[in-house]
């Protein structure tokens, strides 16, 4: 008997599947690709130019030359790490969307259009 409410259906497996198309496959290599770049080229960069953001605002607040109190500190740290943190998911957002576009490209071209009776028709090689 089913419920009046929420009618279930049995023996029914939800579809969790992932696709597993050429460009996913692309996105995640160039995440990957992102990861190892950030690595080498992002971190010490954003470290750079947050602490000098953090410098310049801390400045602002208590005045140049800083003293080395807790709280100046604690700004100049926070905007280091906010400044890796954003290096970071540029870096990895730009290359993942590249990865992710190369792979629509390279899947968009193994698709061979078949002209019959005039119909279109495509295959996809494999």
């Amino acid at each position: 008997m089913h419920d009046a409410i929420t009618p279930t259906r049995t023996n029914e497996k939800g579809e969790t599947k992932m696709k597993t198309t050429l460009s996913r496959k692309a996105a995640y290599i160039g995440a990957g690709a992102g990861l190892v770049l950030f690595a080498i080229f992002g971190f010490l960069p954003g470290s750079l130019l947050g602490g000098a953001a953090g410098i310049k605002f801390a400045g602002m607040l208590f005045g140049l030359p800083l003293e080395p109190g807790v709280v100046s500190k604690s700004i100049v740290l926070l905007s280091m790490l906010v400044g890796v943190l954003v290096s970071g998911i540029a870096i990895v957002t730009a290359t993942s969307t590249a990865g992710w576009l190369v792979g629509n490209v390279i899947d968009a071209a193994t698709c061979i259009p078949l002209r019959t009776a005039g119909e279109n028709v495509s295959i996809r090689r494999d």
